[in-house]
């Protein structure tokens, strides 16, 4: 695997979240944005295996830094807009996803307008030219 310095991966999260929440929150979409990703935006990704001084093995890790930003629902929501509009690959995950079973989640996001949606995470993956202008405006998360 060659080391990709063109593409990068950036987490979005809900500046308002306490530290699980967002936790929480950025795995499920890292776990969801790997997922639906094509087998060439997953080469682009850079896994990677180490291998520790014992002969451990450590697979399937990102050679790629992951950012994690902090901003405001709106701004979050802001985002995704120009994600579609950029049709840059990218999950999300809401508070209508959390709590309760399955079911209760999918019915509580089937019932809750974009506007009412309070964005926990967003994470993209692209390439560094188009997500830099994209995600100057936020913060780092910390």
């Amino acid at each position: 695997m060659v080391y990709n310095e063109t593409h990068k991966l950036v987490a979005v999260v809900n500046k308002n979240l306490e530290i699980g929440k967002a936790l929480n929150a950025i795995a499920h979409s890292c776990a969801g944005l790997v997922a639906k990703a094509p087998d060439e935006i997953k080469e682009k990704m850079s896994f990677i295996d180490f291998t520790d001084k014992d002969g451990g093995l450590h697979e399937s890790i990102s050679g790629l830094s992951l950012i994690v930003l902090k901003g405001k629902n709106g701004e979050i929501k802001k985002l995704r807009q120009k994600l579609m509009e950029h049709n840059l690959l990218y999950t999300d995950f809401t508070e209508t996803m959390t709590g309760d079973t399955y079911q209760e989640q999918l019915e509580k996001t089937l019932a809750t307008s974009n506007e009412e949606m309070e964005y926990y995470c967003l994470v993209t993956f692209g390439e560094k030219e188009v997500l830099d202008p994209l995600t100057k405006k936020f913060s780092l998360y910390h």
